[in-house]
């Protein structure tokens, strides 16, 4: 939708206080013939303060959030209510909505009390306390595992697992479910000897654990990240063939566990 700064006067790059954006080489526009210089975001240098999207008179640049009440997040959800009288509820998801706490928990009392099932989807990196407080509230913790050992945890997503392994455990012990998810990324955590470790974390948090869904990876997050101007580093990994997945829902069973592909 960028109608070029040579129409709009640069209005983005006035309001950037980052310096974030920058002018393009200069290309033909779709509505005529007449060359355009757009602009791209360096994400490196950007604040996420949103005033180039306020300044865009193209709407070029628009803000995909946008802040709600407990109140209006509620009502949305209860008009949909005649949908769920055969199951269905509602998740609260992220980001990482644990980070959100006073909102995400009020919401989720707030659903729970109503009568509607109520998931939370969480990474489990979070105070141990909060997820107690809001344990009543949640019927089900959608949960994520990505490496059982801590260093290489560490490394793919910027913090330790033993936070997150200490929470399953005690959202087990206190009569939580939990439907835990497992990426599956060759290179990265598909090696069996990781995949056994996290078979083996999940059989020992019992009757707590309703399902575990192995999520093969995939590419399909490649055009977004080369439209928002990231670097996609996964370029050089090509998802898991069906036979590994195949062997490592077996694994899973094994266990005794509730187990799928996804």
């Amino acid at each position: 939708k960028c109608v070029g700064i040579e129409k709009c006067g640069g209005l983005c790059l006035k309001a950037c206080p980052s310096g974030a954006l920058k002018v393009k080489e200069p290309e033909k526009s779709l509505a005529d013939d007449s060359m355009i210089s757009k602009i791209e975001i360096d994400r490196a240098l950007c604040q996420g303060c949103l005033k180039c999207a306020s300044a865009c008179t193209a709407r070029a640049l628009t803000a995909s959030g946008y802040e709600i009440t407990v109140k209006e997040a509620f009502e949305r959800v209860d008009n949909d209510r005649f949908f769920f009288r055969k199951g269905g509820g509602a998740t609260i998801s992220g980001g990482e909505p644990m980070f959100q706490f006073e909102f995400t928990y009020n919401l989720a009392k707030k659903l729970h009390d109503s009568g509607l099932h109520v998931c939370l989807d969480t990474t489990g990196f979070a105070p141990a306390e909060r997820y107690l407080e809001i344990l009543p509230y949640v019927d089900l913790f959608l949960y994520d595992l990505k490496h059982m050992d801590s260093f290489k945890h560490e490394r793919l997503t910027g913090v330790p697992n033993e936070l997150i392994l200490s929470n399953a455990r005690l959202l087990a012990e206190k009569g939580g479910a939990l439907q835990i998810r497992v990426p599956v990324i060759p290179k990265l955590n598909a090696s069996w000897d990781n995949l056994k470790k996290t078979a083996e974390f999940c059989a020992g948090l019992g009757e707590a654990v309703k399902l575990i869904q192995l999520l093969p990876y995939h590419s399909l997050g490649r055009s977004k990240y080369i439209r928002l101007g990231w670097d996609y580093k996964l370029k050089n990994v090509d998802p898991p063939d069906e036979e590994y997945m195949s062997k490592a829902l077996e694994l899973f069973v094994s266990y005794g566990l509730p187990a799928k592909l996804h």
